[in-house]
């Protein structure tokens, strides 16, 4: 029976392996694609003025960011999917074991009758010289064909369900394929965005490429003045509202420094969403891996009422995200360049505050 079960996963563990081979080529071929340039007409404004080149790596960078969450999103959906295929290839390994022994049994009984002698039972009771016997025995016979017309039907059923489990595992394959390709297309499209933005921000002098770095998404400053007044002015340096909370606000710090990686959810390096989840796993809170998702994952609560550890979702399409760690400033893995740091939580327009 293992034999069956090695040769039935051969096939879709093949095809699962092809579909990893050619997301590796595809990977290979992005990488060594030549990055993407700006329009000529870019070129000229860039020259002249450090500000519009600020506010075209910006820009860059915005879309890169929401480029990331999909591919996180992409990449979410297609380790679901990988793990669906396993169970599915699984399921038919096990159908297919039960159809052969199903088979296996069948045989032995067919094999049997056969060697008794398929002789018809009327002549049988006439030649027999213990009829009392031979009716008992025929009575036998006929539980035994009760019993094989029975298992026939299994043996149909078991069929259906494994053609309907080999076909429900084709289609997973290829949505994980169309999957895998939309991960590569968000990966392109990242790439190019940011070899576009490096390229502006190598084309400033350097001291412009310093004021850069330290500027934070919105160019201000890298503290709150809270007697300002304003949206912020109301937040205290608060406890947080749990001690989950607390706990990923304490991890969110520790991570202050790390670089930022598209993709990228810890220990090391982060994204803007993969900060969030490492710092909510490391204080035994399962969060999802987007940022879009993320933003509902907990209750929402008004700016004013900001504790540390809630999350502070950026942008109506929620294409950012930072942690609230008190003093009215967030953490945030920024963009790729700069490393986990604080900034003020107004950064840029703020869609919700969601308290996991």
């Amino acid at each position: 029976m293992a034999s069956h079960r090695r040769s039935s996963q051969s096939g879709l563990t093949q095809t699962v392996r092809v579909t990893v081979l050619s997301a590796a080529v595809a990977t290979a071929a992005a990488a060594m694609a030549p990055p993407a340039v700006a329009r000529p007409g870019d070129t000229a404004r860039d020259d002249r003025s450090g500000g519009t080149v600020k506010s075209q790596v910006d820009r860059l960078y915005e879309q890169a960011e929401r480029a990331t969450e999909k591919f996180n999103e992409a990449g979410e959906r297609a380790g679901a999917l990988r793990r669906k295929v396993a169970e599915a290839t699984d399921r038919v390994a096990r159908g297919q074991e039960r159809v052969n022994h199903m088979r296996t049994a069948l045989g032995m009984i067919a094999a049997a009758q056969y060697r008794s002698g398929a002789v018809d039972p009327a002549l049988q009771l006439l030649l027999s010289s213990d009829p009392d016997g031979y009716l008992e025995r025929a009575a036998t016979l006929d539980r035994v064909s009760d019993r094989q017309g029975e298992q026939l039907k299994a043996l149909l059923g078991a069929q259906r369900a494994l053609r309907q489990e080999r076909t429900e595992a084709a289609r997973m394959l290829g949505e994980l394929e169309q999957t895998r390709k939309a991960v590569e297309h968000h990966k392109r499209e990242v790439e190019s965005k940011l070899a576009t933005a490096r390229r502006l921000l190598n084309a400033l002098p350097e001291a412009d490429r310093r004021a850069y770095a330290r500027a934070s998404r919105s160019g201000g400053t890298r503290t709150l003045d809270h007697a300002g007044g304003g949206v912020l002015g109301g937040l205290q340096d608060l406890t947080a509202a749990s001690g989950r909370g607390a706990a990923a606000a304490m991890a969110a710090r520790s991570a202050v420094g790390s670089p930022y990686a598209w993709g990228a959810n810890g220990p090391g390096a982060f994204d803007c969403s993969g900060l969030m989840q490492w710092a909510y796993g490391r204080a035994g809170v399962g969060l999802p891996r987007t940022s879009q998702a993320q933003r509902y994952a907990g209750r929402h609560v008004p700016l004013s009422e900001a504790r540390p550890g809630d999350l502070v979702i950026y942008r109506d399409d929620a294409s950012h995200v930072g942690m609230y760690v008190g003093n009215g400033q967030v953490i945030h893995a920024p963009y790729p360049g700069a490393r986990v740091r604080y900034d003020p939580a107004n950064m840029m327009p703020i869609s919700s505050v969601t308290r996991p």
